[in-house]
């Protein structure tokens, strides 16, 4: 990392995280951070539950989706994933979440259920009524996915290299940290057959394609041709006119540029922490989707639906579209019951506030936010499989912890991991005291319900006990 940016990034961070963020620096890994252990006993819900049936999360794991043998090609071909499974998967978890009988009318009570919540009558989606699906595009920083980006000062199109999310070149730790591949060979990437299914099941529910917007805004972030070009390959119409909103497209064409509105701020609930805009795609949107990927961080120990979103700020005076200035407060170095920036996201009028559903990808999930994708030992030593949904951010951030958290390979799960779910869960009085006012609606409520389940082998959460709180788990 560039040393003035470094440090610029840094000057407020508490010692803890300090003390990470230096290890990290120095390619050193992050020993500060001792392996995560959650600080509640097992089925202890607090929060609130959301959703048409509260704190509900499906999962479905089908390990005959994924079938890369880890050397020929790259998983993301379509020989190593099997699209019809992906989509089945997809359809079976929705099916579960709102408890309907087929893919339109499951989507027709979640647009129903979000306006019903929002206190916008029961309607349901109308054309012209615009859907923004944020995917976590971090490893899509180059014209060809698997390969490095161009070697000179500046991407094509893009911010200088050097000044790009974390303020290194590409965005985060130096190449070879903890002896992982070099950066051209990243492969922790959305899974273009995800992206795929939702995008077919909103179609298929009736949704314009024009009405569709897929997107990453972060500087050098792409959303790459794997995905674009199997959407495109549909002569649907409608899918013709799905949109993507970019940082950098690379000359590939097709893609939209992110212009920030800079009416509706995000304020961020700790002094000193600068406020952040989104772009106007995304506050003009009506709906959002939030699809993350189900993996381990460096830095803030998992990221899941909550961090997702630090792929859609811009900062006018410190980075641009970049999220490096909110590093110093998501760190998993610091003490629970810390202030953490992700509240500020998941609450905000224009990202959790407009979000109808919460998607987590975990087909092929990576070691770490800049590591290759890994077979788990928790499975047999096969890839993740997995797909999960929930209306409830918290349940399902919750949930992904915990399956991430029994993986012996996801050895960067740790520290405070779950901080951010107890102030979430806890945000009218969380833990840290923090007053979190993201906007002008006043002092956020429980964002969801947060627990642990009772153990690896049963994963039985509270309401899967008969209690009338907490999270359900449904597997399919």
């Amino acid at each position: 990392m560039l040393r003035r940016c470094f440090l610029r990034s840094l000057a407020a961070a508490p010692a803890a995280g300090l003390v990470e963020a230096v290890a990290w620096q120095r390619g050193g890994g992050m020993a500060a951070a001792e392996p995560f252990k959650p600080v509640d006993e097992a089925n202890t819900p607090i929060g609130a539950a959301k959703g048409i049936h509260p704190g509900r999360v499906v999962w479905a794991r089908d390990a005959k989706a994924t079938s890369w043998d880890g050397a020929t090609g790259h998983w993301w071909d379509d020989a190593y994933t099997d699209q019809k499974a992906v989509h089945q998967m997809t359809s079976r978890v929705a099916l579960e979440l709102t408890g309907q009988k087929n893919e339109k009318q499951a989507w027709d009570a979640l647009f129903r259920s979000f306006n019903e919540t929002h206190k916008l009558g029961r309607a349901g989606y109308r054309p012209g009524e615009k859907i923004a699906i944020k995917i976590n595009c971090n490893q899509d920083r180059s014209p060809e996915w698997g390969v490095s980006a161009p070697p000179s000062g500046r991407a094509p199109g893009g911010a200088p290299q050097g000044r790009g999310p974390g303020g290194d070149a590409r965005g985060g730790p130096p190449p070879g940290r903890g002896g992982g591949p070099p950066r051209g060979a990243l492969n922790g990437l959305p899974s273009p057959h995800a992206v795929v299914a939702l995008v077919t099941q909103l179609i298929h529910a009736g949704v314009r394609g024009e009405d569709i917007m897929v997107y990453d805004t972060t500087g050098q972030r792409n959303v790459g041709q794997p995905i674009f070009t199997r959407i495109r390959a549909n002569a649907d119409k409608q899918f013709q006119a799905v949109q993507f909103l970019v940082g950098t497209d690379y000359d590939l064409g097709g893609r939209l540029s992110a212009t920030p509105d800079m009416a509706n701020p995000i304020q961020f609930s700790k002094q000193g922490v600068p406020a952040a805009y989104l772009a106007k795609q995304v506050t003009e949107a009506k709906y959002m989707i939030n699809m993350a990927l189900l993996r381990p961080h460096g830095m803030a120990g998992v990221t899941l639906i909550g961090k997702n979103h630090f792929g859609s700020v811009h900062f006018p005076n410190d980075g641009g579209w970049s999220p490096r200035a909110l590093h110093a407060n998501v760190m998993r170095t610091l003490p629970m019951g810390s202030y953490n920036a992700l509240v500020d996201l998941m609450g905000h009028r224009h990202l959790g506030g407009k979000t109808m559903l919460y998607v987590l990808d975990g087909l092929y999930s990576a070691a770490h936010n800049e590591g290759n994708v890994i077979k788990w030992a928790s499975f047999d030593d096969h890839w993740a499989s997995s797909i999960l949904m929930s209306q409830d951010p918290v349940a399902i951030d919750s949930v992904g912890l915990d399956i991430l958290r029994n993986e012996p390979r996801a050895t960067e799960v740790r520290g405070s991991a779950d901080n951010y779910l107890h102030e979430a869960a806890l945000a009218p009085k969380p833990p840290s005291g923090t007053t979190y006012q993201p906007d002008s609606r006043g002092t956020l409520a429980s964002l969801g319900v947060h627990e642990h389940w009772n153990d690896a082998a049963a994963r039985k959460y509270s309401r899967n006990l008969g209690r009338k709180e907490g999270i359900e788990l449904i597997t399919c």
